[in-house]
């Protein structure tokens, strides 16, 4: 490939505005925002503002539509929407495909291509709490996944205008672990942006680092509707969450990941981020489809297919659901 990438930022809200207007302001790539709604509009009209967190305001302008046929053929495509809403809009990803395009997942959870040359008895096993019925495995094909974690958060301030509240680490990797060229060349835009995305051997570590995290507090602050400190400090949450976070270890360590922390160092890491809320409890305060499938439901198929008992993270999991459901914000039985 020669001249910039053409990276398409697919669900350019809060998190995923930030990292298109960043990559514009920086002329680091040809940039397509694809949203929906006011948001969508005003970028239109005024591109999208882009606050630091020492409160600089810039404007970006670039391309932005509201689906992918408008899009057209792109390099990359950054896929910056919850777990739940990715499967339906397989058919507009793949308007933008050409033979090379590769699709960055940057969901929260285990993404639906985990098991892709992953050596093993498992490789290319597909996750049906993940990617009920193929739709992502089959409609836009591993083989073009990169993976992508996705540490920092911002806001949505109004349409059009995107806050960064803290971090822009976002590293990401080849399934196979490879330095390939085009992993290589998205780092480097990226870099080149400000962002921090470096490409790692081993993403799939990196994965569970942040589901350890989610997978335990995030189900557990639905319930309660609790901050992370709050769960953190009450024996009656902290007991749970540091029995959720022992499966959910032993899963992941079966698969063979390892953890650069012990669990009460993790349980620190939350309460230190303080009176803060859950993208979980979040949604369900909000009404917004939860991503419980991808952040619980996976580690306990998982669970089940390695072999290790997730009692607790079962039990959670389905208490979780139903408070869900009754919220409206998870499909009925």
């Amino acid at each position: 490939m020669s001249g910039l990438p053409r990276i398409c930022i697919y669900g350019a809200g809060s998190m995923g505005g930030y990292i298109g207007a960043a990559l514009a302001l920086a002329e680091a790539a040809e940039v397509t925002l694809v949203a929906r709604g006011p948001h969508l509009a005003a970028m239109q009209a005024n591109g999208i503002a882009l606050i630091d967190e020492a409160g600089n305001r810039r404007t970006a302008r670039c391309r932005a539509v509201g689906s992918g046929a408008e899009a057209g053929a792109q390099d990359y495509v950054v896929v910056v929407l919850k777990a739940p809403s990715v499967p339906p809009i397989v058919p507009e990803l793949r308007k933008m495909f050409h033979a090379e395009t590769a699709v960055v997942t940057a969901q929260n959870g285990l993404p639906w291509w985990y098991f892709h040359k992953l050596a093993g008895p498992w490789e290319g096993r597909q996750l049906g709490s993940i990617d009920p019925g193929g739709a992502q495995w089959s409609g836009i094909g591993p083989e073009r996944a990169i993976g992508c974690v996705m540490w920092g958060a911002a806001e949505l301030v109004e349409a059009g205008v995107v806050k960064l509240r803290h971090a822009n680490r976002m590293p990401i990797g080849e399934p196979d672990g490879s330095m390939s060229p085009r992993t290589e060349r998205l780092s480097k835009a990226m870099a080149q942006a400000g962002l921090d995305a470096p490409v790692l051997p081993n993403i799939r570590d990196e994965l569970w680092a942040k589901l350890w995290g989610n997978t335990s507090f995030n189900p557990v602050s639905a319930l309660t509707g609790a901050t992370l400190e709050q769960l953190a400090t009450d024996p009656d949450s902290r007991e749970p969450i540091r029995l959720i976070m022992e499966e959910t270890r032993a899963v992941a360590e079966k698969l063979g990941v390892r953890f650069g922390m012990s669990v009460e160092a993790r349980i620190g890491a939350a309460k230190a981020v303080g009176a803060h809320k859950t993208s979980t409890l979040q949604d369900l305060e909000k009404g917004r489809p939860m991503e419980l499938d991808a952040l619980v439901g996976a580690v306990c198929e998982l669970g089940r297919l390695v072999g290790v008992p997730t009692p607790v993270t079962d039990i959670v999991y389905g208490l979780a659901r139903q408070r869900a459901r009754l919220a409206g914000s998870y499909p009925p039985k």
